[in-house]
């Protein structure tokens, strides 16, 4: 799980590249649940909010620099 702390400290291209791992994460997930070897269900959940998180920081820092 990410902190929000860690999160804020990276630059916008470090956040998209973030982004799509956890993505790719979340896709080996989705087939470890499917396959039945999934073995924290709630791995998936967390992974689906750090993304929400990260895409969070990238649209507040787009309105941030959109006002200067």
């Amino acid at each position: 799980m990410l902190k929000m702390a860690e999160i804020k400290d990276l630059s916008t291209e470090e956040l998209n590249e973030k982004v799509n791992a956890l993505k790719k994460d979340l896709m080996l997930l989705r087939f470890q649940h499917k396959t039945g070897k999934l073995e924290r269900h709630s791995a998936m959940k967390e992974v689906k909010h750090d993304i929400a998180r990260v895409k969070t920081v990238i649209n507040a820092k787009k309105r941030g620099e959109k006002k200067s």
